[in-house]
């Protein structure tokens, strides 16, 4: 099994979009780290980060995104998740991640939904 993640960045209008496809583990999630502390250090405050792609996140990939939810919020900002999987959904759950998160079943919900956590 490889160890791939691709990471695609969007906006959509003001917002910009981190679409994580494929693996998030300990040898991956440097990259998503790297995307989204270089959007927060542009200047962006409310990002959405849709794990519709997601096949696997280990405990260093929840790292990036509780330590990207801590920084954003440092600066009054969101962070959103969009369309979670069944088998992501159980790791946010296990890890109590779902308390932390403003979790959204799809990208749309995210989009639409106002500032949250």
């Amino acid at each position: 099994m490889s160890t791939i993640l691709q990471v695609v960045e969007e906006r959509r209008g003001v917002v910009p979009v981190l679409f994580l496809k494929g693996r998030m583990d300990a040898t991956t999630s440097p990259e998503a780290e790297a995307h989204i502390n270089r959007l927060i250090d542009a200047g962006e405050h409310h990002l959405v980060v849709d794990l519709s792609g997601l096949e696997y996140i280990s405990s260093a990939g929840l790292r990036v995104l509780l330590a990207g939810l801590k920084r954003l919020k440092q600066c009054g900002g969101t962070m959103k998740l969009s369309a979670l999987g069944p088998e992501i959904r159980k790791v946010f759950d296990i890890a109590g991640f779902n308390r932390l998160f403003a979790i959204h079943g799809s990208l749309d919900e995210a989009l639409g939904a106002g500032p949250a956590t």
